[in-house]
């Protein structure tokens, strides 16, 4: 079992195929997602990987958090998810976990948390029928009707579908295809819809329901610290002090 990813919602657009037929997708964005801390079995009685995606400011981290990514050698983090893994699917701390983490054609489970619309009526939350528009029915037209029976049973049972609170809720959404990876800008595009709003925080893993198609990079595809920095290339080399001469000026001088 592979970790996911910590990944931001940018919104909505749509693919075209080489047939001409347009493929609604969801643009997600990983925000230097790296690997901030390791849970084994040993010490938290199970194996995951910590992830943290986001920038945060450093004074708005308290000192315990602050001193939580000073040991992981990594920025502060402006979100953390725990991502339960295989004892041979560890990726080393510190690491950046890039887009072609998923590969296109394979299908992935998202979570994240549902849109808030606030109190919401039974025929808006629950997809009632609402009451007849005529015979008799006057100012109530939307309402749910009967919540009980009056002598039996006597009471309004537990977890009556009424009115109520709607959105806002951890939500799964399974087997979504990954149609297109931009490692550049950091950018994952899956068909169909993503819960939540935009700029939401969202959890994408491999399809529990799905096999995994073969050329997934195991246990993942990722960068080091240590080797992005040798792709800028070596630090530039000290000036030289004012009173110094360099050797070229010294030859020149002679």
């Amino acid at each position: 079992m592979r970790s996911g990813v910590l990944a931001q919602k940018v919104g909505m657009t749509r693919l075209f195929t080489d047939a001409g037929e347009h493929v609604p997708v969801t643009v997600l964005r990983l925000g230097n997602c790296q690997v901030v801390a390791h849970r084994s079995k040993d010490k938290n009685g199970y194996v995951a990987l910590q992830l943290g995606a986001g920038a945060r400011k450093v004074q708005r981290a308290n000192r315990a958090d602050r001193g939580h990514f000073a040991v992981a050698k990594v920025e502060p983090k402006r979100k953390l998810a725990e991502f339960r893994v295989d004892d041979n699917a560890l990726i080393p701390v510190g690491a950046e976990i890039t887009a072609d983490h998923f590969v296109v054609g394979q299908y992935v489970d998202v979570t994240g948390t549902s849109t808030g619309k606030g109190w919401a009526g039974p025929m808006k939350r629950w997809n009632f029928a609402g009451l007849r528009a005529s015979h008799g029915v006057s100012i109530s037209h939307r309402s749910h009707g009967s919540t009980g029976g009056r002598q039996d049973p006597g009471k309004t049972f537990k977890n009556k579908k009424m009115a109520g609170h709607l959105g806002v809720d951890r939500v799964t959404t399974l087997n979504l295809k990954v149609m297109q990876t931009d490692v550049e800008r950091g950018l994952i595009l899956v068909e169909g819809a993503v819960p939540g709003v935009k700029g939401g925080w969202i959890l994408v893993r491999d399809a529990i329901k799905k096999k995994l198609p073969d050329g997934v990079p195991m246990p993942g595809k990722f960068k080091l610290a240590e080797a992005a920095q040798g792709e800028q290339g070596a630090p530039a080399a000290a000036a030289p002090d004012k009173g110094e001469a360099t050797a070229a000026e010294t030859k020149e001088g002679a």
